[in-house]
């Protein structure tokens, strides 16, 4: 099992209400950290009774919630789905266990795939419900995975590649089991959420909004006025580890037709940028890559843009640092509002919607004197195009309407002198 550390942060899932109403809470708010060293974001949530406080790893891309339930963890208000329980999702297997009784061992269990993008393996745990503590009051009612981390010796750890401190995954995938669509079932609230990442903890925490949006910053900046909206499109193709014929992905999918260079259109010489019949190409969001991963046809020509206009504004370039390529000396950068000046890079979406990335989304100190172009050539085989990757989502509010399906995005708070710690419901 992976080292357990207390969190510099500690911090529980908060509510507000914006009613007294007994039918609804509204909104739900999760404050989100970033861990220093993955570079992942995680909300501390307590689980449980007695109450198991957990530092979990959110995952835009995630179809569940899933914890590690091991021999030290126990709960008396677990019960497991059975496997010929409504609750069971369709197609799932049905678990057993010869031990006793526990979370995460009991038999005719609704089977659950856990899944962690960084173990490169699926495990397997048990589908239960229990009680969710926010701000001091039991929830009941949410389903989550439950797998045992100390039974897959010699196999790939199930909390693999994520902070030492994280027991699990918070996912907020399209899907029926994924967090927001929960709570959102659970207390009537309307089926959206917004996200804003901060870009370090020591500016103050950012925040998981479920059913609601930020409306202004402290500086009284009217958010709805900031926003630019697109489409949330479907990849026709699954593109989890583990899926059925026919399934399409449960991941946030963007239509972006074009990418500009300081206002400069890229020749891109492939079809990618579109979803063809297999899957394959498009642009995704994702919480789990650190930096924008790009395919290899489009990677060349963006980074070759970039480092033409970076030396027309005199940046000076440096060795590489992998796994970046496009390295420049600290003291040659400019500064703006919205952080080092560097060439923009915009993603031309459609109906003249544009998501512009500044300096401070696009550049990565990676040392002291020496900042980077923080994105990733994915290779030649990549199955999405563009991942864009959480550095570039930082400081920028993103809010998913799941019955339109549109996605709101802010651009950079900065651009306003805001930054996520410093919105308002």
């Amino acid at each position: 099992m992976a080292p357990h550390s207390s969190s510099s942060h500690v911090f529980l899932l908060s509510i507000a209400l914006l009613s007294m109403s007994c039918f609804s809470l509204s909104p739900l708010i999760l404050p989100i950290g970033k861990d220093p060293k993955t570079l992942l974001f995680y909300s501390q949530v307590s689980i449980g009774t007695p109450r198991h406080n957990m530092d979990l790893v959110i995952d835009l891309g995630g179809p569940i919630v899933w914890y590690d339930c091991n021999t030290h963890y126990n709960s008396s208000s677990y019960h497991p789905v059975s496997c010929d329980s409504k609750q069971c999702p369709s197609g799932s297997f049905c678990s057993g266990c010869n031990g006793p009784f526990k979370p995460g061992c009991s038999n005719n269990t609704c089977g659950a795939n856990i899944l962690n993008p960084f173990a490169n393996a699926i495990f397997t745990g048990d589908t239960g419900e229990d009680a969710l503590t926010i701000a001091g009051t039991k929830v009941s009612g949410l389903l989550t995975g439950c797998t045992d981390s100390q039974g897959f010796t010699g196999e790939p750890r199930v909390l693999q590649g994520l902070p030492p401190s994280a027991k699990g995954i918070i996912g907020l995938a399209r899907t029926q089991l994924a967090l927001p669509t929960q709570i959102s079932s659970l207390f009537k609230l309307s089926r959206r959420f917004s996200l804003c990442l901060t870009s370090s903890n020591k500016y103050g925490l950012g925040n998981l909004y479920i059913g609601a949006s930020p409306r202004s910053t402290v500086k009284n900046v009217d958010v709805s006025k900031i926003m630019q909206r697109t489409s949330i499109i479907v990849n026709p193709v699954s593109t989890a580890p583990i899926s059925s014929e026919g399934e399409a992905s449960y991941e946030y999918f963007i239509d972006v037709k074009s990418i500009k260079i300081g206002g400069k259109a890229l020749n891109l010489k492939t079809p990618l940028l579109s979803i063809d019949k297999k899957g394959n190409g498009g642009t995704k969001l994702s919480t789990m890559d650190p930096f924008t991963k790009l395919h290899s046809t489009i990677y060349k020509p963006l980074v070759r843009e970039f480092m033409k206009q970076a030396s027309d504004k005199k940046m000076k370039k440096v060795q590489s640092i992998a796994p970046f390529e496009a390295c420049y000396d600290f003291k040659s950068l400019g500064r703006t509002k919205t952080g080092f000046d560097a060439p923009t890079i915009d993603l031309v979406l459609g109906n003249g919607v544009q998501w512009t990335i500044y300096g401070g989304n696009s550049m990565v100190l990676v040392k002291k004197n020496v900042a980077c172009l923080g994105v990733v050539d994915g290779g030649k085989n990549a199955m999405t195009a563009v991942v864009i990757g959480a550095h570039q989502l930082e400081e920028n509010l993103l809010e998913f309407d799941l019955v339109s399906n549109k996605l709101g995005f802010s651009n950079s708070l900065h651009l306003h002198n805001a930054m996520c710690s410093q919105l308002r419901i």
